[in-house]
C-alpha cells in the first residue's frame, strides 16, 4: 500500500464499499443483553474475583513495573503458575500477558526455518501469525480434518515437526479431533500445541477443557495453551508443560522474555476466579444448558444455522448462526439490536468469504427465559 493519506482514504473506503469496515462500541447501551462475549462462566464482575483485584492492587499497585526476567515476577505470578500446573494435571505452567503472546511465543521457541508445522486451516489468527513468524515451513490442512493432517506430516521431511491446533475453534464452537491427532503426532514424534482458550471453564467434565473431555494426558497434548480473559473472566494466558518445556520457554520465548509482567492483581483475580469455576460447577453447567436450549429453539422453528461442527456431540459456549454475505449478517444484527440484543457480526477475514454470521455466545449471567426471547427475536430477524 502506498504511504500517503489517498491510498489510505481509498483502502478505507473499499472496506466500507464491501460492508466489512470495523468500527468500536463503547460500552453497552442500558437494557441491551449481550450475546457475544467471552465471559461464559460471569466472573468478569464475580464479588469474590473483584475483591481479590482490588485487595492485591492495594498490596502490590497496579503493574509489575518489569518483565518476569528482571524484576516482575512477584508471588501472585508464582502461585497462579503453580495452581495453573495443578489445573491442568501438568508439571508446570507458565503465565503470559496475552493470549496472542503465548501462542506466538511457544510457537517461535519450538520451531525456527528448520521446522516444519501442520496447522489447521480455521486456526485463530494468533496460532497463524506464530506460524508464520516462525519461518517454518507450514501446511494446513482441512478444518477438523485428522486424515488430512496425517497425510502432511507424513509428507514432512523436517525432524522438527509441530501440529498446532485450537481445542474449540472460536468462530465455530466445535472441536478439533483430538485423540486422532495425538495418535498421529505421538508416532510422528511431533509435537502437539493445542490452544484450549474456549475450552478451558466450559468443556469437560469438572471444566477443564478439551483434554478432560477426550481423557487426554500429558504425554497425548504436551503444549496446552489457555487464556484467562475468556471463561476465567479476567485477563492474560499461559501455557502448561512438563518442566522442561517451560524452562525453555522462559529461555527462548521472545514474547515472554521481552514484556512488562502481568499486573499482580489480575494475577490474583485470576486465581480467584479459578477457585469460583470450580466451587461453583453450576456456572458451567448453566452454560450449556443455555447452548442447548438455544439449538433446539431454532430447531423447533426450523432455522438451519449451516454451523460446522466436527464433533457434533459435544455442545460449547459458542453457537455461529452463518448467513452469508457480510451486509446480511450486518442486518441481522441491526434487527436483534432493535429488539434488545446485542450478537455483533463477524465477517470475512475472521471467517472465510461467504460465511458471515452472527456468534452467539452464552453465559452463566443469562437466564433461560433471554434465551427464548433472543431466539423469538432471531427467527423475526430472518423472517423480517
Amino acid at each position: 500500500m502506498q504511504h500517503d493519506a489517498a491510498a489510505l482514504s481509498a483502502a478505507l473506503a473499499d472496506l466500507e464499499q464491501r460492508q466489512l469496515r470495523r468500527t468500536r462500541r463503547i460500552g453497552l447501551a442500558p437494557g441491551l443483553i449481550n450475546f457475544c462475549s467471552n465471559d461464559y462462566l460471569g466472573l468478569s464482575t464475580h464479588p469474590e474475583v473483584t475483591r481479590a483485584f482490588i485487595d492485591s492492587a492495594s498490596r502490590h499497585g497496579v503493574g509489575s513495573g518489569a518483565s518476569h526476567l528482571v524484576t516482575g515476577h512477584g508471588p501472585e505470578h508464582q502461585a497462579l503458575e503453580d495452581e495453573l500446573a495443578a489445573f491442568t494435571g501438568r508439571e508446570k505452567a507458565l503465565v503470559f500477558s496475552t493470549g496472542y503472546m503465548a501462542n506466538m511465543g511457544v510457537i517461535g521457541a519450538l520451531a525456527d526455518q528448520n521446522a516444519a508445522i501442520v496447522s489447521d486451516k480455521l486456526n485463530h489468527a494468533s496460532l497463524i501469525d506464530g506460524c508464520r513468524l516462525s519461518g517454518a515451513e507450514v501446511k494446513r490442512y482441512r478444518h477438523g480434518d485428522a486424515t488430512h493432517a496425517g497425510e502432511l506430516m507424513a509428507a514432512l521431511e523436517s525432524e522438527a515437526r509441530l501440529l498446532v491446533t485450537d481445542g474449540v475453534f472460536s468462530m465455530d464452537g466445535d472441536l478439533a479431533p483430538l485423540p486422532e491427532l495425538a495418535r498421529l503426532t505421538r508416532a510422528a514424534n511431533a509435537w502437539l500445541v493445542v490452544d484450549d482458550a474456549h475450552g478451558l471453564g466450559v468443556v469437560g467434565a469438572t471444566g477443564r477443557g478439551c483434554c478432560e473431555q477426550f481423557a487426554l494426558s500429558p504425554h497425548d497434548v504436551p503444549v496446552l495453551i489457555g487464556t484467562f480473559g475468556k471463561a476465567f473472566g479476567t485477563f492474560g494466558a499461559f501455557v502448561a508443560g512438563d518442566a522442561d518445556l517451560i524452562d525453555l520457554l522462559v529461555q527462548k520465548s521472545r514474547t515472554y522474555v521481552y514484556t512488562t509482567a502481568l499486573p499482580p492483581a489480575v494475577a490474583a483475580a485470576t486465581r480467584a476466579a479459578l477457585r469460583v469455576s470450580e466451587r461453583e460447577s453450576w456456572r458451567r453447567e448453566k452454560v450449556l444448558a443455555h447452548a442447548r436450549r438455544f439449538s433446539r429453539g431454532l430447531a423447533e422453528r426450523g432455522i438451519g444455522t449451516a454451523a460446522p461442527a466436527a464433533d457434533a456431540r459435544v455442545v460449547t459456549s459458542i453457537f455461529p448462526v452463518v448467513l452469508g454475505e457480510a451486509g446480511r449478517a450486518l442486518e441481522i444484527s441491526r434487527r436483534l439490536e432493535d429488539q434488545g440484543f446485542l450478537v455483533m457480526a463477524i465477517r470475512p477475514p475472521t471467517v472465510p468469504a461467504g460465511t458471515a454470521r452472527l456468534r452467539v455466545t452464552f453465559s452463566a449471567a443469562h437466564e433461560e427465559a433471554q434465551v427464548d426471547a433472543l431466539v423469538s427475536a432471531l427467527a423475526g430477524a430472518l423472517a423480517a
